[in-house]
């Protein structure tokens, strides 16, 4: 039987790993899973990720990239006029109002890096893109200040489950770039 050409299989197959991991965690992905989750032959998989940690790793490169264009498309963070902090406080109201289950997901990969160290440069692409938006505001360190911070209260929104609140997020962000205007 000759071969049926499929060019969105790659694809498919990463999408269905981001379905896995949304609905059972990184702990329930394996190539086997990803497979019937895609309808797929499992060697398709093993084809296209030879191991776990490639399909894991176009998966986090994948939510990196709905990251950036969350951000693209408020594009408030380039303008000079607008209020940084103002900005950066809607733009994660609006992410974390948006799937919350592509928020966690991105999270659970990104956090997935402190044990699988394949993950580890795609996770900090997440905070260098970022920051080198940020950049264009504020200086280098910051911006690396302001990261920490956007990171830091959407964990706590994802992990303790109370409402994302947008002015204590506007005013921790504007404490940081007022800081550093001193």
């Amino acid at each position: 039987m000759p071969r049926r050409h499929d060019p969105e299989r790659r694809q498919r197959i990463i999408d269905a790993a981001i379905r896995v991991v949304g609905a059972k965690g990184i702990a329930g992905l394996s190539h086997r899973s990803a497979a019937a989750e895609a309808d797929v032959p499992l060697g398709s998989t093993t084809y296209h990720f030879k191991t776990l940690d490639e399909l894991l790793v176009a998966a986090l490169r994948q939510a990196n990239e709905g990251f950036a264009k969350v951000i693209a498309s408020r594009g408030g963070l380039e303008d000079p006029r607008a209020d940084l902090a103002a900005e950066l406080a809607g733009w994660m109201g609006e992410w974390l109002a948006g799937d919350r289950t592509g928020v966690e997901l991105e999270y659970e990969l990104y956090l997935a890096a402190l044990r699988r160290p394949a993950l580890r440069p795609v996770a900090d692409e997440w905070a260098e893109q970022l920051a080198d938006l940020l950049s264009r505001r504020t200086d280098p360190l910051t911006a690396r200040a302001l990261v920490a911070v956007v990171d830091g209260i959407c964990l706590q929104v994802l992990l303790t489950g109370v409402p994302y609140d947008e002015s204590y997020a506007r005013e921790v962000l504007g404490r940081v770039v007022a800081g550093a205007r001193e």
